[in-house]
């Protein structure tokens, strides 16, 4: 098989490359195009100074993403050029995208703070990140002279996060089960690494194939801005070294998912069971929460095995007896469950098609009580990279998560994420002679915004907020 292509790290931004967690602190502010003549100048001074994949940045960074309509209103028309993807340019609050992905009842775009019909329109995203609150707050000070002062662009909301740590509201270690992606240093010589073009445009996905992407003729870019599609023919490639970014902002109900857990557990005299209580979550999750996986650790708590990603279901645990089969990690990535032939190397390699690049930060004070207009409440800016968001996120949302069947189940969605369209959704704990299930589980996480973005490559961000150009698509 031949070499893979090196990265392009110089001209891939670097979220995609790195997590930035050395930058604890970390903000998104959402802006309205107003005036694309204004704007795109405005953008082109921010999209010099945004950050690239090749070094993790010490003190800040800055990275650049896009909606579709967004796109087209700095002159990009999305809906004319093959290449982008349908959810893409249809965005997730179209009604069909909503009913896929949950979005319905307390969840329904409607209702949602930003990104929705009644919200002003969430075009560019600027996500800022600094070592520190203080190197954060003049970073974010100098954007705002560089973006707002010129009246192109306007803000439609600003999302902040809490400091950066390893751990999730709902109090589990989080980012353990990251994919290693080919090309980048962490997947040197690992025989698990994902193919770069499941996350990257340009390069060969897990089929062998390029990922479809936007290519503009030839004449758009005369001033040679772009790198040329390997296809031939003189396009430009537009899409190479950009990703999809997929943002939701996720409201954690902790107050409401500790008062289930107490009252479910309670010992037949009506005291609290705090072990009863620790190990329903940990079953609910998959995993205690120093992180170790219960099938490993299906007893208790082992802190010792915190970073443990080396499992698989089939082999060890293939009905659930340790972790149980609905339980959110074994749907998030069934690992080497998954059909036609479960724990065989074929069953691993279908996962593989499968997997995102989880880049979220929790937000709020961590107790969960809010004021209920958004003030006090605690959750996550989910944000996940991907280079097909209906394979990747939509799929795993959908098919896994949401799925009352999952895994052969019958009433039983994700315990912890999936929305609950209906009162009978069911957590079953799978055990022998007897199982157990909890009925009626409340929703504890609900959507309060959310869009599909594209995160261009660098040249193709310049080429994007280049004010001179004034033929070809403008």
């Amino acid at each position: 098989m031949a070499a893979a292509a090196p990265l392009e790290l110089d001209d891939i931004q670097g979220l995609v490359a790195r997590g930035y967690s050395a930058l604890k602190s970390a903000c998104f502010l959402l802006l309205t195009v107003d005036d694309p003549a204004a704007a795109r100048p405005a953008l082109g001074r921010l999209a010099l100074r945004a950050t690239n994949g090749t070094a993790e940045p010490p003190e800040s960074a800055l990275n650049l993403a896009f909606t579709s309509d967004g796109l087209r209103r700095l002159g990009l028309e999305t809906r004319e050029l093959s290449g982008f993807s349908h959810e893409f340019v249809s965005g997730m609050t179209d009604p069909n995208r909503s009913r896929l992905l949950g979005d319905v009842g307390e969840n329904a775009p409607s209702r949602w703070r930003w990104g929705g019909p009644s919200s002003p329109p969430a075009d560019v995203l600027v996500l800022l990140y600094a070592r520190d609150e203080a190197l954060l707050a003049g970073l974010e000070s100098q954007v705002r002279q560089d973006v707002l002062a010129g009246g192109g662009l306007s803000e439609a909301a600003r999302l902040d996060t809490s400091g950066l740590t390893d751990r999730e509201p709902f109090g589990f270690r989080d980012g353990i089960s990251q994919p290693l992606v080919e090309g980048l240093s962490k997947a040197a010589g690992g025989d698990g690494a994902v193919k770069a073009g499941e996350f990257v445009l340009g390069y060969a996905n897990e089929y062998g194939l390029l990922t479809d992407r936007p290519l503009l003729p030839a004449g758009y870019d005369t001033a040679g801005l772009l790198p040329r599609a390997p296809e031939g023919g003189g396009a430009a490639d537009f899409g190479r070294n950009g990703s999809y970014l997929v943002f939701r902002q996720l409201r954690q109900d902790v107050e409401g998912f500790r008062r289930y857990l107490e009252e479910v557990t309670r010992r037949p005299d009506g005291t609290a069971d705090p072990e009863a209580r620790e190990a329903l979550a940990a079953r609910m999750m998959g995993r205690w929460p120093s992180g170790a996986p219960l099938v490993h650790a299906p007893l208790r708590d082992d802190p010792s095995l915190g970073s443990d990603n080396d499992f698989g279901y089939f082999a060890t645990d293939p009905d659930g007896l340790s972790c149980p089969l609905g339980a959110h990690v074994r749907r998030a990535n069934p690992r080497d469950s998954l059909d036609p032939q479960p724990g065989s190397a074929q069953s691993v390699a279908i996962g593989r098609r499968h997997r995102i690049l989880r880049r979220g930060r929790a937000y709020g004070n961590g107790n969960g009580n809010g004021d209920g207009n958004g003030n006090g409440d605690t959750g996550l800016q989910f944000l996940c990279l991907g280079a097909n968001i209906s394979r990747q996120f939509e799929f795993i949302q959908h098919t896994w998560l949401n799925n009352p069947h999952f895994n052969g189940l019958y009433d039983g969605p994700d315990p912890v994420v999936a929305p609950r369209q209906n009162h009978h959704a069911a957590f079953t704990v799978q055990a022998r002679p007897v199982r157990t299930r909890y009925r009626d589980l409340p929703q504890f996480v609900s959507v309060q915004g959310g869009a599909y973005f594209f995160l261009p490559g660098l040249r193709a961000l310049r080429y994007l907020c280049e004010d001179a150009r004034a033929d070809g698509v403008r």
